[in-house]
């Protein structure tokens, strides 16, 4: 194996599959990093068994050359840490289980491991789904936040995406809260996976700057996730995933519209005074058709106060305590400068929504005692 690339964008490769190479590994080959050096160009292949990232470097990129074809497995923290160090360009070659890499007048040489070794990438079986990569991003960004922290329903850790003829759900709870969104797309393809948090973050930071389609496949009990660059690989969680839609009241007694912004500045006020409380709690209710917001401790005192409702319909005889970080998570990933706010009583979950109809985003938060 020999080549000759950039330092700039060999690094940028290096870290993107480094990310999912993890050092507690109990197999050794996978604290390394996979480099595959075919005539078409370079192949970067990260894991850590749950996810497995994988990166590709065309030679149509003028900024690489390949001169000997191969294949070697190298320690990604040293491999990583080393090209980060160098000068521009860099030249790799392999043999002998050894990596030889020359940038300028510096020369070194890294201990590899027989790349065959290595294991293989799951087998893709199915037709694939393509989404647009910002529907994917504002997705992930809008649910993934409610997944559970406890292991205690494995199921409720990850984020359920389902994808049906021209339409695609993405749902998180965790049994106290639920983040939906539901996206319209031109896919004739169906299936439904429950794709670990871990793996829906990484995802995301992937594609971050990605603004092209994402083709999705099933593997092997895993999903795939692929764009023109980058692939990543992750395991399922097995089981069933809740029927989340009998959570939602059917029932509205009341309905505010509010300034997010504000909303968020009250709660987060509010939330200095809740940690004494297990959920954080803060007091929602209607005083002189204003919203008070208020919370309590013994060792620091109390707060409220009242912020302007834009909007109300229904019944102003309102009064609930809710976990007042949960509140906070919720609003974080709204991009609306006002909000819908539905109540059903004091002890069912709060809605809330966007004014806009063609908004498909919803997030659930039940109440919580506040004695």
């Amino acid at each position: 194996m020999e080549f000759l690339i950039s330092q700039n964008l060999f690094s940028k490769a290096l870290s993107d599959v480094s990310k999912a190479v993890s050092s507690r590994t109990l197999l050794p080959i996978l604290s390394g990093i996979k480099i595959v050096a075919e005539e078409d160009g370079i192949t970067l292949i990260g894991s850590n068994s749950d996810i497995i990232i994988e990166r590709t470097i065309s030679v149509t990129n003028e900024k690489v050359k390949i001169r000997k074809t191969g294949s070697m497995v190298v320690s990604a923290k040293h491999l990583t840490e080393l090209v980060k160090k160098l000068p521009e360009q860099i030249q790799v070659k392999a043999d002998n289980n050894q990596i030889h890499i020359q940038a300028g007048t510096i020369s070194t040489k890294l201990n590899g491991i027989d790349a065959e070794e290595y294991p293989s990438l799951p087998v893709i079986v199915g037709n694939s789904i393509q989404i647009p990569a910002e529907e994917l991003k504002d997705a992930v960004k809008t649910t993934g936040f409610a997944t559970a922290k406890s292991e205690t329903r494995p199921v409720l850790t990850g984020v359920n995406l389902t994808f049906a003829e021209n339409s695609f759900t993405s749902v998180a709870t965790d049994s106290q809260r639920l983040a939906f969104k539901k996206s319209d797309i031109q896919s004739s393809g169906e299936g439904s996976f429950v794709v670990p948090k871990s793996s829906i973050d990484e995802l995301a930071k992937l594609v971050n700057h990605y603004t092209g389609m994402v083709e999705i496949q099933s593997a092997e009990g895993f999903i795939h996730f692929k764009t023109d660059k980058i692939s990543l690989y992750s395991r399922l969680i097995a089981g069933h995933y809740p029927n989340t839609s009998a959570l939602i009241p059917n029932e509205v007694k009341t309905v505010l519209v509010l300034c997010k912004e504000t909303l968020m500045k009250g709660i987060d006020r509010a939330c200095l005074f809740a940690g004494e409380w297990k959920n954080n709690n803060v007091v929602l209710s209607i005083n002189e058709q204003k919203l008070s917001i208020s919370s309590g401790s013994s060792e620091m005192g109390n707060i409220e106060e009242l912020q302007e409702i834009k909007a109300i319909e229904g019944e102003s005889d309102l009064k609930i305590s809710v976990d007042g970080h949960f509140l906070l998570d919720a609003l974080k990933t709204i991009n609306d400068a006002e909000i819908k706010v539905e109540f059903s009583g004091s002890m069912k979950p709060i809605v809330i929504k966007s004014l806009k109809e063609e908004s498909t985003y919803l997030h659930l938060i039940s109440p919580v005692r506040s004695y």
